[in-house]
Parts: structure tokens; sequence; C-alpha cells
């Protein structure tokens, strides 16, 4: 049942994340951390209309990942948990999901100047999307597994005031 797909990549966030350890957990994690979606030309002139939407969806790819498992401790501690019950970023496919602001939009240079970003730089975009809060926000849909901690007034990690460090 396993397959390979072609995918493209269409461009590449710039953001001021340099290593992974300094990185957000979430996009509420760092609201006013800004950054640059950098499109490639042949895709540019697909970005008209993008800045009538206030948030989008970037689908990227963790390509600073390597291999997987099935189970994995989560960041607030407890039991591990199954892979695909967590937001890890080590996932088989190393595709990632994650909502940002629209600031500013430069079709001709190809360019989305967005905040709140969670991404390393140089993390490779392969889609965009509008979002949509009509569609896309399901509040009654739950927290799963983090109810039993949201409960107990146990405040997420994901939450703690990130400031990004340069260098090594």
């Amino acid at each position: 049942m396993s397959a390979t797909v072609d995918i493209v990549v269409i461009g590449r966030a710039r953001t001021p994340w340099l290593r992974r350890e300094d990185t957000p957990h979430q996009p509420v994690a760092s609201p006013e951390t800004e950054g640059t979606i950098e499109i490639d030309p042949e895709f540019a002139p697909a970005l008209a209309d993008l800045d009538t939407f206030g948030r989008i969806w970037l689908v990227f790819l963790f390509d600073r990942s390597r291999g997987w498992t099935a189970r994995v401790k989560p960041p607030r501690g407890g039991p591990k948990r199954g892979l695909l019950a967590t937001r890890a970023p080590d996932r088989p496919s190393g595709i990632g999901l994650t909502s940002v602001q629209v600031q500013e939009v430069d079709v001709g240079a190809g360019k989305v100047a967005v905040r709140g970003i969670d991404l390393l730089d140089e993390t490779p975009i392969l889609d965009i999307k509008p979002y949509l809060p009509m569609v896309d926000a399901w509040p009654e849909a739950g927290h799963g597994w983090l109810e039993e901690y949201l409960d107990a007034g146990i405040e997420p990690r994901l939450r703690k005031p990130y400031r990004p460090r340069r260098g090594g």
C-alpha cells in the first residue's frame, strides 16, 4: 500500500527561527513573530487575491526532521502518545500545516508578509490555502487526550513567550 508521490516546493519561509529548539510549538506561542513567504517566480501570479484574507494555511515540509517513531513523548509530559495523535514534527511524510496572519501580499515580488509564524527559516512551502473561519473552525471538536491537562489547569507549554536567538 506504500506509495511515493512527487511534491513541488513552491517557495520558502523566511523567519527569525534558526534552530529547532528555539522555534515555537504553535503560532499562538509567537503571535508577534513576523516572517515572509517567498514564492518562486513561476507561482507568484497565483498569489493574486490572497491579500483579501486575514489568515492563511501554510502546507510545508519538515525538511530537517529525520525518521519517526510510532509513539512520542509530548512536551507537556505524561505518557507517550501515538504520533498521529500529536503535532510532533518527526512524521512519516514530513508534511506540516500551520496558520498565519496575512500582513501584506506582493504578487509581483512573490512575497507574503505574515505574522505568528512558527517555522524554521528556509522551510520549504508546498502550498498556501486561505483560512476560512466558517469551514476551518470546529470549536466543539474538543482537545482529545489534552482535555485532562486543560481541566486540571495545566497551561500548555506552547504559550511561553518565545524569543528567537541568533547563532549557534
